[in-house]
């Protein structure tokens, strides 16, 4: 309406005087006018219109090219949480050292610590009752050349009041295949579920949960190898891969040379919600072939530290499945909440060669077990946390008697009596407890932990005290996820 004014205007001016007479040749002057008007105003407006068309493709390609930075920034950071960490200093390795200890107590003898239907393995038994070491670690790490980099882990700790040494980690990483393809190989944690792969020193409680007890032996480690993906997307953290291990520990057992008695799959999906949140789940699968998996006295299995006469030897399949989900807030002035837990189920069938004092039987044995953990982590202050945390298993063995040998009078070995005694018969209880824990971090390098176990994996009910303290020093690299 604002450019038909100026014609309204000298149209007005034209025909509201009447007494002067308008010739042919005026009226031709006033249409070249109101036309030449009419092209000008036209030509002004498609300028206009092609200046904003430009500036929305400028801004269109601002945007795209800040997307494609962020996207990249964020697979860059992605590979940088996978491939896990500081890669030395040049050639030269980054020496770390990680001590750990705690004051422990329990209500109930630690020697006699099992759980129902789960005969222990592995390292999951319960730490020594008084002053003692935990886990402390001594690592060096650096990139071998431009092709490689290694990483070698001396573990220390205190059981039946020794101090034994133990090859913790020892494996090599590739550096420069392609694609975001990683191959690792040597001795390492498995990457079945979320926790396993973390040093206990980066746990958020002095102790695993009861399902890496029961069915990991605490924590499982081996020799073998490890070949992932870190798939590129535009946001996420996509990650697939596979583990060839020996299996010469527990849930397999002896190796028998072969060159892997556990093949283990998984994927892993992560990102980013907004400037506070982010989130990871899990799936894993994992393929035992177990022989001749010993449960006895060595674990603290049952009642058999009484008698290190009997044993009992797993030979068969193994299979377990496992879910994770993390869910991290970054709040304001420092503090944090992390919800986290973790499923599995174990499926196994085979047979338990049961020995007691010379005296053997041949069970027949199908099992399925579950266990599951839920914990909640939450840093109310700069160097302070509280957390609490629930554990619970579940058992549904069948076994029954397929031989027994007779012993030097011609009687047989009860069947009640031998499957009761093998540590896979299933009760009436289901193991459970409940954990909560206060730590305090003045620095980076160092963590004093108080936490209190409601152990109810036995019918006798177990209150367990720990004070532990974490103490690092030397050069450390960034934790995992």
């Amino acid at each position: 309406m604002r450019h038909l004014l100026p014609l309204a205007l000298l149209a007005g001016s034209t025909f509201s005087h009447p007494a002067f007479a308008s010739t042919d040749a005026d009226l031709q002057e006033l249409r070249q006018q109101l036309n030449a008007l009419k092209q000008q105003y036209e030509d002004r407006i498609q300028a206009l219109e092609t200046r904003v068309r430009l500036a929305e493709q400028q801004s269109q390609i601002a945007q795209q090219q800040t997307t494609q930075s962020a996207q990249q920034l964020n697979q860059l950071e992605q590979q940088i949480n996978t491939t896990s960490t500081t890669r030395g200093n040049g050639f030269n390795p980054d020496i770390s050292l990680t001590l750990q200890g705690a004051a422990t107590s329990y209500k109930n003898d630690p020697a006699e610590y099992h759980l129902e239907g789960m005969p222990l393995g592995g390292e999951a038994g319960l730490p020594d009752e008084g002053i003692g070491l935990l886990e402390t670690e001594l690592t060096a790490s650096a990139n071998i050349d431009n092709l490689f980099f290694g990483q070698v882990t001396l573990g220390l700790h205190s059981h039946e009041g020794e101090t034994e040494l133990d090859l913790e980690e020892a494996f090599i990483d590739t550096l420069s295949l392609p694609g975001g393809v990683g191959l690792r190989f040597g001795r390492f944690f498995s990457e079945i579920g979320y926790l396993n792969s973390h040093h206990s020193h980066n746990w958020d409680f002095v102790d695993a949960p009861l399902v890496y007890r029961a069915f990991l032996g605490g924590q499982y480690r081996d020799d073998g190898l490890r070949a992932s993906w870190l798939i590129p997307t535009d946001s996420l953290l996509l990650e697939v891969g596979a583990e060839l291990m020996r299996g010469g520990q527990y849930p397999a057992g002896e190796s028998e040379g072969a060159m892997s008695n556990i093949q283990h799959g998984f994927i892993n999906l992560g990102g980013d919600l907004g400037q506070q949140h982010s989130w990871q789940i899990g799936l894993s699968h994992m393929q035992v072939d177990a022989h001749e998996r010993v449960a006895g006295s060595d674990t603290h299995n049952h009642e058999h530290e009484e008698d290190a006469d009997i044993n009992a030897q797993f030979t068969g399949d193994s299979r377990i499945q496992a879910i994770d989900a993390v869910w991290k807030t970054d709040l304001s002035q420092g503090r944090q909440w992390i919800l986290q837990g973790e499923y599995f189920l174990r499926d196994e069938k085979g047979e338990i060669l049961f020995d007691e004092s010379g005296e053997q039987a041949l069970l027949s044995y199908n099992g399925r077990q579950t266990g599951w953990y839920l914990q909640s982590v939450f840093k109310f202050a700069p160097h302070w946390r509280t957390g609490i945390r629930y554990d619970r298993l579940n058992v549904k063995n069948q076994l029954f008697l397929s031989q027994a040998d007779a012993d030097e009078n011609g009687t047989a070995l009860d069947a009640d009596e031998a499957i009761e005694e093998s540590g896979y018969a299933s009760s009436q209880h289901d193991p459970y407890r409940w954990s909560a824990m206060l730590d305090w971090t003045p620095t980076e390098f160092s963590r004093l932990r108080l936490q209190y176990n409601r152990d109810n994996s036995t019918e006798d009910t177990d209150h367990q005290l720990f004070l532990q303290y974490i103490m690092s020093f030397g050069a450390h690299g960034a934790h995992q996820y």
